[in-house]
């Protein structure tokens, strides 16, 4: 899996009318009485759900509290409402991700979640990750269960949750996971983007070969 450049699905400006559309519905609003609510045109209402647009400033403000949520969670950003939380969307499918686009959304994100097997049972531990080389590489601190990955097979998943559309991702990778040797080590050092958020006692990098690699997208019809 080559490091690319970050694909980034479903968060852009172009989506805020489609959430602002799905929060709407959720509190059973009509447009009439969201504008009254948020103070504005109808007819900009509804152009903002069915085109592309990227509003900003104190209309935006007003909108998201005629919606009960934050210009955040319009954006498609943090903070959102808790997931799993709202009621399901009309119509979802759910299909499965090609290899390429796996490997663009693993490429996409920085923090992951490793599960591995310990003397006590299976524990899964989120971790930053990057990708690098064809595989999966992260910080582990010496005695904690993530560095006791090398020499075992072990799953790696990420995922993604957009609340406000009822929509998602998630790609599940499974592989032997090694001790990165100290050139690797070096490297990874350099490559880093950011420094664990667990601390700066993340010394030991592991590196996990993908053997096996799904993925599978809800969104709405």
């Amino acid at each position: 899996m080559s490091h690319k450049a970050a694909h980034r699905p479903e968060h852009d400006g172009g989506d805020i009318g489609r959430r602002v559309a799905r929060q709407r519905e959720r509190l059973g609003l009509s447009r009439e009485q969201l504008a009254t609510r948020a103070g504005m045109a109808p007819g900009y209402l509804e152009y903002l759900e069915e085109h592309p647009a990227d509003p900003s400033g104190p209309g935006l403000l007003k909108l998201a509290g005629a919606l009960e949520t934050t210009v955040a969670a319009l954006r498609g950003g943090l903070p959102r409402p808790p997931p799993g939380r709202g009621r399901p969307g009309d119509y979802p499918r759910l299909r499965d991700l090609g290899p390429e686009e796996c490997r663009d959304r693993l490429a996409s994100h920085g923090v992951g979640r490793i599960a591995v097997s310990t003397e006590e049972g299976p524990v899964i531990i989120p971790v930053n990750y990057l990708v690098r080389d064809d595989m999966i590489a992260f910080r582990a601190r010496p005695g904690t269960p993530p560095a006791t990955a090398p020499g075992q097979e072990v799953a790696f998943e990420v995922d993604d949750v957009d609340e406000i559309l009822s929509q998602g991702w998630s790609v599940l990778v499974t592989g032997r996971a090694r001790a990165a040797t100290g050139h690797e080590a070096a490297l990874l050092d350099e490559q880093a983007p950011t420094e664990p958020w667990a601390g700066d006692e993340q010394d030991r990098w592991v590196l996990i070969a993908p053997e096996h690699v799904s993925g599978r997208r809800m969104h709405l019809s």
